[in-house]
Order: structure tokens, then C-alpha cells, then sequence
């Protein structure tokens, strides 16, 4: 009799945790890293609490690269959620590729600027300081996806920086430029300042003044072939918590609605 009790309890454990294990799913993520110190905070914590599981890749939200975003959706690369900046996620919902009624902003990100460890730290306090450090800088260091290609095309301009500092900038392809700053291949990195915190090997300046400032939305959507649609849309209302807050501004950002 006490056997036939622990076989009776064991199966009625087992049938007890089926159902979880049945609604557990993989989910396939594809996110920028500009977002990815606070996600992989809160996916871990995500994963703990709903028993699901996510599978990540990384890549700029824009560039030529292979591993830019919109480069892999176009191989047939499999998603469930994308996580981009913005406009590049807009263009994505523009061309089929996700479902753009289930956009969500999460946080909002700053461009920052680095010098290699040790460095002289030069000011950019203000626009004129800041305009002089990229003018004294022999090489500059920016990224390919968003922040980079704000300074080059847009801020250079506005600043009347010219071409002499343009030809001293070079783009990063899908690299952190902290790690090229890092091992003083540039004087000056240009990046989100959530992909430069993560960084060794450098010092942070800071976030450059709010007049040349360019203020950069990250925002996740459902892949329009998405397979796990459920439980990816179950992990952006997870990343777009309030309670997400303190592992985004951790990171480097503020959250999206301003929790």
C-alpha cells in the first residue's frame, strides 16, 4: 500500500507540472546592443518567472553588416521579437517584417563619448568644448548603427564641423567602438552610452551636450512570422514593466514612459 501511495503521489506531481511544461516556449529574440545589458538582466528574470525560454542574437538596428537585424530578417532568420531603435524598427513594419500595431517603446538612450583608460579627458561640457575635442582628436571612433550615423550625416553639419572632421571619423561595423577606443585605435568613441558602460579598457565623458544630443528610442515588436507570438508579446509587456525600470536606468537609459 505504501508503494501504490508514492506512485499515486509521484504521478499526481507530474501531471501537476505538465501543463507548465507544455505552455513553456522558446523564444527567439533579436535585439540591438544597445539595449542588451538591461535585457539580459531582465530576461533571466523573465525566464525564472514564466518557465519560458529565449534564444538571443544580436546586431545593429541598421549598416551593411551580416549581423545587422534587418540583414538577418531578410536571410530568413528566425524571430519573435525584435528590438531595434525606433525608425529602424518603423521601416521594418513598413517592409512586412514585423507586426507594427504591437510596437512598444521600452527605454530611451543617450549618445555618450569615451577616451581610452588613462586618457587625457578632454571637455565637452558645452557645445564649444565638445566641438574642440572632436576638432583636437587625430582619430574618431563612431558607431554604424543609429548614434554614428546621427554625427556623421546630421551633427557634423549642424556644428559646422566641415569635412576635416568627417575624414577623421571612421564607422565601426557592428563592433563596440569602446573596444576600439579600448585598444587606442581611436582617440574619441561615439556610441549609446548602454553599449559604451559596459566597456573595459575605457573612460566615460559622459553623455555629449543636450544641443548636439540625439535621443534614441529603443522599441520591440512581434516578428510577423513569428512562432511564439504569445509569449513574445508576454516578454515585451514583461520588459515594458515598471518594474524594468531599475535595470534599464542600471544599464545606462531611462525607461521608456519615464517610470
Amino acid at each position: 500500500m505504501k508503494t501504490k501511495r508514492i506512485i499515486a503521489s509521484l504521478s499526481a506531481a507530474i501531471l501537476a507540472f505538465a501543463p507548465v511544461a507544455a505552455a513553456a516556449a522558446e523564444i527567439h529574440v533579436m535585439s540591438s546592443a544597445g539595449f542588451k545589458a538591461a535585457y539580459l538582466e531582465l530576461a533571466q528574470k523573465f525566464e525564472a518567472k514564466t518557465g519560458h525560454h529565449v534564444v538571443n542574437a544580436w546586431g545593429p538596428s541598421m549598416g551593411v553588416t551580416p549581423q545587422a537585424v534587418p540583414n538577418r530578417l531578410a536571410r530568413g532568420e528566425e524571430a519573435d521579437v525584435i528590438i531595434l531603435v525606433h525608425e529602424a524598427l518603423d521601416k521594418l513594419a513598413t517592409d512586412g517584417k514585423v507586426d507594427g500595431k504591437s510596437e512598444t517603446d521600452l527605454a530611451k538612450s543617450l549618445v555618450g563619448a569615451a577616451v581610452r583608460a588613462g586618457a587625457p579627458h578632454p571637455d565637452i561640457s558645452n557645445v564649444e568644448a565638445f566641438k574642440r575635442a572632436l576638432i583636437d582628436a587625430k582619430s574618431i571612433a563612431v558607431s554604424d548603427s543609429a548614434s554614428g550615423v546621427y554625427m556623421i550625416t546630421v551633427l557634423y553639419d549642424k556644428l559646422g564641423l566641415g569635412d576635416a572632421v568627417k575624414a577623421k571619423s571612421r564607422m565601426i561595423p557592428a563592433d563596440p567602438v569602446g573596444e576600439v577606443v579600448a585598444r587606442g585605435e581611436a582617440d574619441l568613441g561615439f556610441q549609446q552610452m548602454s553599449e559604451l558602460k559596459p566597456v573595459k579598457g575605457i573612460d566615460l565623458l559622459g553623455p555629449i551636450p543636450a544641443e548636439a544630443q540625439k535621443v534614441t528610442t529603443f522599441t520591440a515588436a512581434i516578428a510577423t512570422n513569428a512562432k511564439e507570438r504569445p509569449a513574445g508579446e508576454a516578454l515585451i509587456t514583461f520588459l515594458a514593466a515598471p518594474e524594468a525600470a531599475d535595470a534599464i536606468r542600471k544599464s545606462g537609459m531611462e525607461p521608456a514612459k519615464g517610470e
